[in-house]
């Protein structure tokens, strides 16, 4: 099947180019056109997207070739794209970038997958026309990736980017289709592993309208949705397996300022699988509303921790069903959660003490990147040495664990996870780690947790000691 779908990769020499403000802006102005815009974000990402999401109207998704084949990415691509008129995928760190020395997995790599032009965003900070030569090892590095635009960012004034635009175009031939100035105004504050969410703070969301004014004033959008056109059509072959479904259960799903990591697929993937999903505000619901079951994403629990605690009544609650033995799938900051506690600067913050262990934050990365696991005996998504991909960026670090009253769901052949040999903790019917998993890569993973679900109904299933 040939479908054909305008479409631009964003790319950049390297991480802190503005890629994502500049995305956030050409979204914003396009959608203010009139234009449906499907977003995209390579790597696992949750933050980015979040503003993505935010900037288009539409759930941003994410695109990633260590998770998905080729073929697999292209059609996760044009399911995301139904009903879209245009879709812009935001690249990661720098556009050759990848696992290896061949760059797997980069940029350049879902460009070529997607048959997309590139869109340079260079950051023009102390450079004029040795920005030519940069945009000139980019065309030449590899030719199979058609470089079709550059757009200036961090321009000091108006003489600075004639130059930059002059060098750029007479020595490349590439058009330089914007220009965006210094301005402090739509920055964006970093956290530990990126932009702080937004769904966290909306008074952030100023740097947002901000953005698409600079953009509507910089950029010659006319000529970016020209580049976008030249796209051809994307031959969509052999899809991957469909979800099944298998049982009818009611899955509360933790979703608010604390706990919003989750990937459209995976809640897609459930739903798909016989979940209704019902969402759960962990500082609003005072008690658990009736579920069978919970899943508690990332997020960053460290930073509401003072509010979690106040919740008294909803910790209890969980603490409560966690003894009772319903099932709980949990992924970093719900772990941190079903922790008895958690230590962020000087203070220690009672948590739901479902897990027999403490949590404590540190100022350097704890685990960060792709994780690759063999699953362990008594795994209830995987069999017994089953290889499972997926990623965790944490800060945190479990301490004061009881080692003795649990057991662990995955081996770690790549990555940190628990204590840098395994990862998933297993007790009573829990199952919370710091790996995060992409649907896509492992559809098992959704019917196998709504089959876990529904067969603890029937007291089918324990995971864990406790």
């Amino acid at each position: 099947m040939h479908v054909t779908i305008p479409r631009f990769v964003l790319g950049a020499p390297h991480g802190r180019s503005g890629k994502t403000t500049i995305t956030l802006g050409l979204i914003a102005a396009l959608v203010k056109r009139g234009f449906i815009v499907q977003p995209f974000k390579k790597g696992p990402d949750y933050i980015d997207p979040s503003w993505l999401t935010l900037a288009s109207g539409r759930p941003c998704r994410n695109l990633d070739l260590y998770f998905m084949a080729p073929h697999q990415l292209r059609n996760s691509f044009l399911l995301g794209c139904q009903g879209a008129d245009l879709a812009i995928v935001e690249g990661a760190m720098g556009l050759f970038d990848g696992l290896d020395l061949e760059g797997t997995g980069s940029t350049a790599e879902i460009a070529l997958s997607l048959e997309a032009p590139v869109v340079l965003v260079l950051d023009a900070t102390r450079m004029t026309r040795s920005a030519a030569a940069l945009v000139q090892g980019f065309k030449n590095f590899d030719p199979r990736v058609r470089l079709a635009g550059i757009l200036l960012n961090r321009v000091a004034r108006p003489r600075h980017e004639e130059m930059l635009r002059c060098a750029i175009e007479k020595y490349t031939g590439i058009p330089v289709v914007g220009a965006i100035p210094k301005d402090d105004r739509y920055l964006i504050p970093d956290r530990h592993l990126g932009l702080v969410p937004a769904t966290e703070n909306e008074r952030l969301h100023v740097a947002l309208e901000t953005a698409r004014g600079a953009v509507e004033a910089g950029v010659n959008l006319d000529l970016l949705l020209d580049i976008a056109r030249t796209a051809p059509p994307i031959v969509c072959g052999k899809i991957h397996r469909k979800i099944a479904t298998v049982a009818k259960v009611r899955l509360g799903v933790f979703r608010d300022r604390a706990f919003h990591f989750y990937y459209p697929e995976n809640l897609e993937a459930l739903a798909r699988a016989g979940a209704e999903l019902v969402f759960i505000d962990s500082f609003k619901e005072a008690a658990l509303p009736p579920v069978d079951g919970l899943y508690i994403g990332g997020g960053f629990p460290e930073v509401f921790a003072g509010a979690l605690e106040e919740n008294f009544s909803l910790r209890r609650d969980i603490r409560r069903v966690a003894r009772e033995g319903m099932p709980i799938y949990a992924e970093c900051g719900g772990l941190m959660y079903l922790a008895r506690r958690i230590k962020y600067g000087e203070r220690w913050y009672e948590m739901v003490g479902a897990l027999p262990l403490d949590v404590q934050m540190e100022n350097k990365p704890q685990g960060h990147g792709y994780t690759f696991l063999k699953a362990c005996s008594g795994n209830p998504f995987f069999n017994e040495e089953a290889g499972v991909k997926g990623h965790e960026f944490h800060h945190s670090r479990v301490i004061n664990l009881d080692k003795e009253a649990v057991h662990f769901a995955y081996r770690v052949v790549r990555g940190w996870g628990i204590d840098g040999k395994f990862d998933g903790l297993l007790y009573r019917n829990i199952l919370a780690g710091y790996t995060h998993l992409f649907a896509p890569a492992h559809p098992e993973w959704a019917e196998r947790l709504v089959a876990w679900v529904a067969g603890s109904q029937k007291g089918e299933h324990n995971v864990g000691r406790g």
